[in-house]
């Protein structure tokens, strides 16, 4: 089962320096319909104007991810990680007892565009942690490339939770994904259009999905998306 939710319905919000979309309820945006897939919690599609970010703040028991789609973002947090992300490169901080980090656009002449995403962790205080890595896009094209999970499988960055990341790239192209027994999944497309199980979704669209074992993706155009494998 297949359950859409398309980009037109996220909460939206233009700041100037930050134009962002909402997938789930976040900050001002309350949408009690909305609050989360299994242990998903957040996804907000985030453009930052040039020379422009979020200022120093805090954050607990979270798991966030960025996924960088387009420019220069940088960061830095109390845990002493931080550096430049730009398209390819994943980060994952885990916020845990407390930390307090920034992103800030590195460009001072093109907008960064970003995934951000939240995952609650297996459980409250973990120790605060930091890393990131460069996934190519040769990595990802025309197949389902692992960039976090509870295992670090493939070389991926470290989820504490019992759930899995994976992006691809694709163009005339498909893959396919099998769900293990009572597990969910959340597909969230980046670019282009992507068929999952012969439902078309476009850029910023999602999908909650349950009680489907096997996943089908296709796209005969350039696309670009993320699975969630979820408890």
């Amino acid at each position: 089962m297949l359950r859409l939710r398309r980009a037109r319905e996220r909460g939206h919000f233009d700041h100037g320096w930050l134009d962002t979309n909402h997938t789930f309820s976040f900050a001002d945006y309350h949408d009690p319909e909305h609050m989360g897939f299994r242990v998903l919690r957040v996804i907000n599609e985030d453009v930052v104007a040039p020379g422009q970010g979020f200022g120093t703040h805090g954050h607990r028991d979270m798991e966030i991810v960025t996924y960088v789609l387009d420019g220069a973002l940088e960061h830095r947090d109390s845990t002493g990680g931080g550096g430049v992300l730009r398209p390819g490169d994943v980060q994952r901080m885990s916020a845990g007892s407390g930390v307090m980090h920034s992103e800030f656009n590195h460009s001072q002449t093109e907008p960064v565009h970003f995934l951000q995403i939240w995952l609650l962790p297996e459980r409250r205080g973990l120790p605060p942690g930091y890393e990131d890595k460069r996934f190519p896009a040769a990595e990802k094209r025309g197949r389902l490339r692992v960039i976090a999970s509870a295992d670090m499988r493939d070389g991926s960055l470290l989820l504490h939770q019992d759930a899995s990341i994976l992006a691809s790239i694709l163009e005339g192209t498909s893959v396919e994904h099998a769900l293990g027994p009572g597990r969910h999944a959340w597909v969230q497309v980046a670019r282009g259009e992507v068929a999952v199980n012969g439902q078309t979704l476009a850029a910023g669209d999602g999908a909650a999905i349950s009680e489907e074992t096997r996943l089908q993706f296709a796209a005969t155009g350039a696309s670009e998306f993320l699975l969630f494998d979820l408890p």
